[in-house]
């Protein structure tokens, strides 16, 4: 759900009055020229989301507004509070500097390079390590010292970090204690709602042996993240509103009216064969061009189009994240010349096959005879199925992060055909928006080519 801010706030990274957006992993809360930048940056260094136009879950909403209203932006700018370090010329931006190079080179510095953050003192004439940071990550997530979390992060503590004596990770402990908003911080951070401990139980079960009901509730909605959001991009609607909502989409993807070209067929069969880590990391590709879409669309909406949007502060495609390899961020850049309809037919191929990989499916169907077998992790590697013809159907090969489904959220049941027509509706309705949004866009970039020939007219 959306909510407003208190109108005192300032901007993180400017002092502009009233932001708009929030970085969710940094704490913080933004406006929109420095907003241009930080999706210019890629999700693995600032998850943005608007605060009024995007959807949020109550407890994430709240970890941010408590983050930004105690001080967390001072994590990220500890050395520009010292007198000593002013006087080395390094500034903040002010509302009013532009926003390439002055307040860009900044944001980069300051989240990126990660060039003002405090460093913990050495022990022992040894630097701290990521095992001592986890470790008191491990006991601080028991408290509500949010910005003690997300100190000990921004230094490198790793959220799934398992305790060795403990048999536990900081989200079982914070399950158990109860704290919504350091669970919350956690799983932003990539903690997985569904590791086991030494005894093979679950944040979620310490959670609900905790009587801890809604935040156990809430963690199954962060492991189901990846395909609820993906379901919800199709469909409009939150898990729950539909009896079946992932058995719906995958009833449209035989029922739809979509590309069934023989390279859309082909594309099906290559993301069938990929095995479980390269199929996750599709998955989470597309979650994350997802979410690049969505933001351009809030985007879009939200800008004032009589000062006109430059070229440099939009997002075309997902930024290159080093982590990942080029092949990967080639693939990941290559979703966006998908339209509506390519893309939402990838999408329900992702939900549907992720059906069928959890029910252990083989690949042989009545609609789609194909002779394979089940492949395993070992059976494919990464180039070679991103290396054939440059065709949309590479994208069958990327990403990197778990996703997490229970069968029973997959179970089978009756579909009524009133529940196939909504979904139908709300993916035309879901196409028209975005070819409306584009129509936007296209316009405004024509009229900007107009304008910038005018200013070159000698």
């Amino acid at each position: 759900m959306s909510r407003k801010v208190q109108r005192s706030e300032v901007c993180a990274d400017c002092s502009a009055p009233d932001p708009g957006w929030s970085s969710i992993n940094r704490g913080v809360l933004i406006c929109d020229e420095c907003c241009s930048v930080h999706r210019s940056l890629g999700r693995h260094i600032s998850i943005v989301k608007h605060l009024r136009h995007s959807g949020w879950p109550p407890s994430l909403l709240q970890m941010v507004q408590t983050l930004a209203s105690n001080g967390a932006n001072s994590i990220w700018e500890h050395s520009l509070l010292d007198p000593a370090q002013v006087q080395s010329g390094r500034r903040k931006p002010n509302p009013q500097d532009k926003v390439h190079p002055t307040k860009s080179e900044f944001i980069r510095a300051k989240y990126q390079m990660l060039a003002f953050v405090h460093k913990l003192p050495c022990r022992d004439d040894d630097g701290v390590t990521t095992k001592d940071l986890s470790k008191q990550l491990h006991s601080s997530v028991r408290t509500g010292s949010l910005e003690t979390c997300l100190r000990l992060l921004s230094l490198g503590a790793q959220a799934n970090f398992f305790h060795p004596e403990k048999g536990t990770t900081p989200l079982h402990v914070a399950a158990k204690a109860g704290q919504v908003l350091q669970a919350e911080l956690l799983v932003v951070y990539g903690a997985d709602p569904g590791a086991p401990d030494i005894n093979g139980r679950t944040p979620i079960d310490y959670a609900r042996q905790a009587g801890h009901v809604e935040l156990a509730e809430r963690l199954v909605e962060c492991q189901y993240e990846l395909t609820d959001r993906l379901a919800f991009y199709l469909c409009g609607r939150r898990p729950g509103e539909f009896r079946h909502p992932f058995i719906l989409v995958s009833v449209s993807l035989s029922l739809r009216s979509l590309d069934l070209s023989e390279l859309a067929k082909a594309a099906k069969k290559k993301l069938q064969a990929l095995n479980n880590r390269l199929f996750e990391e599709l998955a989470m590709d597309v979650y994350d061009e997802v979410d690049r879409r969505e933001n351009d669309a809030v985007w879009l909406t939200t800008q004032n189009h009589s000062t006109l949007v430059t070229e440099r502060s939009a997002v075309p495609f997902l930024p290159v994240n080093p982590e990942y390899s080029a092949t990967r961020n080639q693939g990941r850049q290559k979703l966006a010349r998908f339209n509506a309809r390519e893309f939402a037919t990838l999408i329900i191929d992702i939900l549907s096959d992720a059906k069928r990989r959890q029910h252990g499916k083989g690949l042989t169907s009545p609609t789609d005879p194909l002779d394979l077998s089940q492949a395993d992790d070992d059976q494919h590697d990464y180039d070679s199925v991103a290396s054939d013809e440059d065709t949309d159907s590479e994208l069958t090969a990327q990403n990197n992060n778990n996703t997490h489904m229970d069968s029973s959220d997959l179970s089978d049941g009756p579909i009524t055909l009133q529940e196939y027509l909504e979904v139908k509706k709300a993916l035309a309705s879901s196409e028209a928006k975005v070819q409306q949004l584009m129509k936007v866009n296209n316009n405004l970039s024509e009229e900007l080519r107009r304008i910038l020939s005018k200013d070159h007219v000698p």
